[in-house]
């Protein structure tokens, strides 16, 4: 992460304790933090069930019309 998303994100953040109040911001950090990590789950899943597909042998040709 460079200086150059760095300072936005700085200002943003004081922007959001200035509107929000300091006391709600544990919440806010809370909320994304669940919000990545069912992200994360999800996406693990996902690729989960795309690795069991192609290892069974169902998986599509490149056109997706038939398998293979």
């Amino acid at each position: 992460m460079g200086p150059d998303l760095l300072i936005p994100l700085i200002i943003i953040l004081i922007l959001v304790v200035l509107w929000r109040g300091p006391k709600t911001l544990p919440k806010l950090g809370e909320a994304l933090g669940r919000g990545v990590r069912e992200a994360k789950t999800e996406a693990t899943k996902a690729q989960a069930e795309i690795q069991a597909r192609t290892s069974d042998g169902t998986t599509t040709d490149p056109d997706g019309d038939r398998p293979s």
